[in-house]
């Protein structure tokens, strides 16, 4: 568990002082994503939080796209696991305003390439994806499968939400929450995809 106190404090402030909620991914048959506390796993959650830095100057929490992800931009996870389910929820602020983003669970950390996070981490893994192929086959690639947050800040660049799918990860086999260009395909060929790799958070799931 990585915990930076002064990202902790910035995110908290952030959504004090806005109150971003964030609505659920428009995916059939997905995740559940709600801002409802009554909803959340009752279970101490294990936190990360990190501030962005570019590549080279910080192993927490990394951005590829300081328009998208500017320096200096937050980024807390939080992870639940109750029950045999487990909920993912993440928190940014100081991201692009009004803006779209695609985020998902990676099997390895973060590095200063964005390919260094591998592929998406699968409960049930694809047999047919490979590192060079990665899983766009929408029986494995979906948000049932995979932990997706998709999500769109709000006029001052904040987001919020969350994830509970019903199963835990496998210990040491999930790494990072990259961040994506767009919201995530669902259909045949393209499913799971969601463009450019634009920031990237190591996180000990």
């Amino acid at each position: 568990m990585r915990t930076t106190p002064l990202a902790v404090g910035l995110v908290l402030t952030a959504l004090l002082a806005t109150g971003c909620t964030q609505s659920a991914p428009s995916t059939s048959g997905g995740s559940a994503a709600t801002d409802s506390p009554a909803a959340q796993p009752t279970a101490e959650p294990s936190v990360t939080a990190s501030i962005f830095l570019p590549p080279g100057e910080g192993a927490g929490a990394v951005t590829y796209d300081e328009t998208a992800v500017p320096e200096g931009a937050t980024a807390d996870v939080q992870v639940r696991v109750q029950d045999g389910s487990t909920f993912v929820q993440f928190t940014g602020t100081g991201l692009e305003e009004d803006r779209d983003f695609g985020a998902h669970v990676h099997t390895r950390p973060c590095g200063d390439d964005p390919g260094d996070a591998g592929p998406h981490y699968q409960d049930e893994v694809d047999p047919e994806a490979t590192d060079d192929g990665p899983s766009t086959d929408p029986e494995y690639a979906n948000p049932e499968n995979e932990v997706w947050l998709d999500m769109t800040t709000d006029g001052s660049g904040n987001a919020y939400i969350t994830s509970t799918v019903d199963w835990e990860f496998r210990e040491g086999e999930a790494h990072s929450l990259v961040l994506h260009d767009e919201h995530t395909a669902t259909h045949e060929g393209h499913a799971g995809t969601a463009g450019d790799r634009l920031a990237c958070v190591t996180v000990e799931f």
